[in-house]
């Protein structure tokens, strides 16, 4: 395969980070976008392992770091699940201008959400892939809910998430308010598969039952039994590529 490092802007105009992985040879039958976990990075080892391995079934993969993580550019505090939705668009309009409009999206924890989010906003994706993802974007809320009532006076306050110190503003309580519902996943109009595991302890096999539940057909469901959330092991990422591979066949 072929890994190359990409820029390409937001919305605002600040420069997002991707890795590009094609096919050694020929070109891509498709192209997917991969949509990281919540604070997470394009480099987290799921993410790399998927890439890969679909590169070796002839997918090429564009993964980036969202707005104020990685290596792009931008301010986390100035950033929501609205603007992930932005930056999902402006990755696609980056594939269609300088290689081919992507045809996947896939989307891990939050970028899970994510994706079901923003496909009705990319006319050129046929499939869409979840994995170990919540049904919508509010279900991250509880996680500032320490900080809540400082955020809400204070307009912005620090919060510890995976580890790590981050400023939230109030924008993003908001924002993952109005993302509240999974009515939107009825409304997706692409081929869909859900990848969760049951012993998941991050984000529970029941979100993966409101998502197939509330998407039309195509839709379909593959457990990854006893992979952990982040697919911590390579055994699992490979084989959530080697089954996503098989059935995007299908829709592609």
């Amino acid at each position: 395969m072929i890994r190359s490092k990409v820029e390409f802007p937001n919305a605002q105009g600040q420069n997002l980070a991707g890795l590009l992985e094609l096919p050694e040879q020929g070109k891509p039958r498709a192209m997917a976008l991969f949509a990281h976990c919540f604070t997470c990075g394009k480099d987290i080892a799921a993410a790399s392992r998927i890439a890969r391995a679909l590169a070796k079934h002839g997918i090429g993969v564009l993964r980036f770091d969202f707005t104020g993580l990685g290596n792009s550019d931008g301010d986390f505090a100035n950033t929501s699940f609205s603007s992930n939705l932005d930056d999902l668009v402006a990755a696609g309009e980056f594939l269609s201008e300088h290689y081919q409009a992507p045809r996947i999206l896939i989307g891990h924890s939050l970028g899970g959400a994510a994706v079901l989010a923003v496909a009705h906003r990319m006319a050129s994706v046929e499939a869409v892939a979840t994995i170990s993802a919540p049904a919508t974007a509010h279900h991250v809320r509880h996680l500032f809910d320490d900080k809540a009532s400082e955020i809400q006076e204070a307009g912005e306050a620090e919060v510890t998430l995976a580890g790590r110190n981050f400023q939230v503003k109030q924008q993003m309580l908001a924002d993952l308010e109005q993302w509240n519902t999974p009515d939107h996943i009825g409304n997706l109009g692409k081929a869909l598969v859900i990848f969760h595991s049951p012993v998941d302890q991050i984000v529970d096999i029941n979100e993966a039952a409101t998502i197939f539940q509330a998407a039309r057909h195509p839709k379909s469901f593959i457990s990854l039994d006893s992979a952990d959330h982040l697919l911590s092991k390579a055994i699992d990422a490979d084989y959530v590529a080697e089954m996503l591979a098989a059935w995007s066949s299908r829709y592609l």
